[in-house]
């Protein structure tokens, strides 16, 4: 629930005596007494859940927090499996997440849940080759057959017939994973799985799986891409932006068209849209294949769960007039972090959908 903080300032004009000698007589001024009170209100908003969206939604809360004096922000970025917990637990008022709640989900809340997404990226394969010069070329074969642990060293004949004149390394791979209940976790398997019979029927799709073959683990999306920038001959999956604000090298990955595409705003812009010049607008519709010659293969929203109604019509009116200001003036900041802003359609679904849900 939300969480309101009252602090009272308590302000005393203390008594004040005073007296006045007039020759040699002594007069005593009556006691004056003030007390004056005065009272601050500060509303404080919390928000919990996706690392994948964690960096433009802690700059939502710091732009949109410099306007409201009176509104205090805070977002954990603790992964979108923790957050949707602590949202159907009532612990914080937003919840965020690169993983639509299923129905079973939703029964769980108590009261009235609408999620909107707010946000859309990209999730790279992300890997630290020291001395390789140019781009990875990873075909859509290849790169579901090295997190099945089924291509297991760099010089694999599979992955050098995709980068001719690469020299690449006769070492292990080492393959890096999320150990939490992620967001990213999830739309990164959904896709596997979409484009992999073999992962379908092996590990399969959800916010935390057992890796086969084993993998280095580490919490959050900027937990991964530390490690894999500190492990040599390391691969993982992130959100594009930790990895390339850490410098690392992303590859090119094949996509359903057969073209090699490199992350970036458009081609995730091409991907979320399914290739369509107009995407769709169903508000919690995940695609895990993309068409498109230039759509990048993986991508995902991160969704903003809120309540009908909260503690007071005033706190609900805070958190519903924060999650408007960001489908709409907070979309102007998402391509400078490297977000895809969301469409103009299905920005217009999710502030239609939220204006209904306050009726």
């Amino acid at each position: 629930m939300l969480k309101l903080i009252n602090r009272r300032t308590l302000a005393v004009v203390a008594s004040i005596t005073g007296m006045l000698l007039v020759g040699a007589c002594d007069r005593a001024d009556e006691t004056a007494t003030t007390s004056v009170e005065t009272v601050a209100t500060e509303m404080t908003l919390t928000g919990a859940g996706s690392s994948f969206a964690a960096p433009i939604i802690k700059h939502w809360f710091e732009v949109y927090g410099a306007g409201q004096p009176d509104v205090s922000l805070r977002y954990d970025s603790v992964g979108s499996g923790a957050g949707i917990e602590r949202f159907l637990a009532g612990d914080v008022d937003i919840g965020a997440t690169d993983a639509p709640l299923q129905p079973d989900e939703v029964a769980q809340a108590d009261g009235a849940v609408l999620q909107l997404p707010v946000t859309g990226g990209m999730i790279a394969i992300a890997y630290n080759l020291p001395n390789i010069q140019g781009p990875l070329n990873l075909p859509r074969d290849v790169y579901p057959a090295i997190f099945l642990g089924e291509i297991t060293r760099w010089d694999d004949p599979r992955i050098a017939a995709a980068n001719p004149g690469i020299n690449l390394p006769g070492k292990a791979i080492q393959v890096v994973a999320r150990r939490d209940a992620s967001g990213t976790t999830f739309a990164f398997t959904n896709h596997l799985a979409a484009i992999s019979e073999a992962w379908a029927a092996g590990p399969g799709v959800g916010k935390r799986i057992d890796w086969p073959g084993g993998a280095m683990e580490a919490n959050g999306n900027e937990g991964v891409a530390q490690r894999i920038q500190v492990t040599e001959n390391a691969i993982g999956y992130v959100e594009a932006g930790f990895a390339e604000r850490l410098g690392l090298p992303l590859a090119w990955l094949e996509n359903r068209a057969g073209g090699l595409v490199h992350p970036n705003v458009e081609t995730g812009r091409r991907g979320l849209a399914d290739g369509a010049d107009t995407p769709p607008d169903a508000l919690t519709r995940t695609n895990p294949d993309p068409r498109g010659a230039r759509s990048y293969p993986i991508v995902t929203y991160t969704w903003a769960l809120i309540r009908a109604d909260y503690d007071t019509p005033e706190q609900t009116s805070a958190v519903h007039d924060l999650v408007r200001w960001m489908l709409s003036d907070g979309q102007a900041g998402a391509e400078s972090l490297y977000y895809v802003p969301l469409p103009e359609n299905l920005m217009q679904a999710a502030l239609a959908a939220l204006d209904g849900f306050e009726h």
